[in-house]
């Protein structure tokens, strides 16, 4: 189903694919953005990875498990997933970001102070 609707293409996932797959292992979900951001709210059991260091840390991920990277808006992961995919990875970026993960209402959860 990913690009068949919107401006999706076969390189973005819709956040609720995203979340599907997150949960059933099925995919490795990033989060791209900085410290600051990700304490304001994150998705549960993503994977941190600043988009500074994505390149030197591509390794850390698996070859056979697809994966999505996301940030605030979409395009800062949308970087992250190119350089992944160049790598050889399988590699979506989450089509607007944890903006859009927001505005679904779907779950995050907060750095406890």
């Amino acid at each position: 189903m990913i690009g068949m609707l919107g401006r999706r293409t076969k390189h973005t996932i819709d956040v609720v694919e995203a979340l599907a797959g997150h949960r059933a292992g099925l995919l490795t979900l990033v989060d791209v953005r900085g410290e600051g951001e990700r304490a304001r709210g994150h998705v549960q059991r993503s994977l941190h990875i600043p988009l500074a260091d994505i390149k030197s840390r591509l390794g850390e991920l698996s070859p056979n498990r697809p994966v999505a990277f996301i940030c605030q808006s979409g395009r800062r992961s949308a970087m992250a997933a190119t350089a992944a995919r160049r790598a050889g990875l399988d590699a979506r970026n989450v089509d607007g970001g944890m903006q859009a993960w927001a505005a679904r209402q779907l779950p995050i959860e907060k750095e406890s102070a």
